[in-house]
């Protein structure tokens, strides 16, 4: 039997655990899209520092939510002004990861949910977030989310040129 999980927002001082579960699940689904390189240098002490800066200044209309679990974090979702004028004014999904072992237990899609209720209240008129190519798992939650491809783009990365596919919601009710 599973316990329930709880969502509440991140705090400065959750970086370091945000930053460790961000590397275990980051490694696990980019092991064969990303290079040898990113592998290596995209480790927790090079999230620690952006989640630590992230959570000590956020941005515009920033919002980090974490999933807990018998008080273990096992979900990360954030979500702001969008870093990309392909968004065209809607508001971003900057990142949303799932611990494996809970996936496909309602987790991501609450994650979404109380993303989309922030973007809601800040007023933008949809959600975008770009996934890389060939993360076919997510490509495939964010359909079944209602998520419409609209283009593409090549991010660059700190360290890493990756393809990504926009999904765009221009109806948060999809969401919530």
């Amino acid at each position: 039997m599973s316990t329930a999980v709880t969502i509440r927002p991140a705090l400065p001082e959750d970086a370091a655990a945000i930053a460790n579960l961000h590397v275990a699940i980051w490694r696990e689904t980019y092991r064969t899209l990303t290079t040898p390189e990113a592998f290596r240098t995209l480790d927790e002490a090079y999230r620690q520092v952006r989640w630590t800066a992230t959570l000590s200044d956020p941005g515009r209309d920033q919002l980090v939510l974490l999933a807990e679990q018998n008080g273990r974090l096992v979900g990360i979702g954030a979500a702001g002004a969008p870093s990309l004028a392909l968004f065209e004014g809607r508001g971003e999904i900057r990142s949303l990861y799932v611990d494996p072992a809970i996936k496909r237990q309602g987790v991501g899609r609450r994650l979404m949910r109380e993303l989309a209720l922030h973007l809601a209240a800040l007023n933008y008129p949809g959600a975008a977030l770009g996934v890389v190519v060939g993360n076919d798992p997510a490509i495939a939650f964010y359909q079944l989310l209602g998520g419409k491809m609209s283009e593409r783009y090549t991010d660059p990365g700190p360290v890493w040129r990756s393809e990504n596919i926009v999904f765009v919601w221009d109806d948060l009710s999809l969401l919530m």
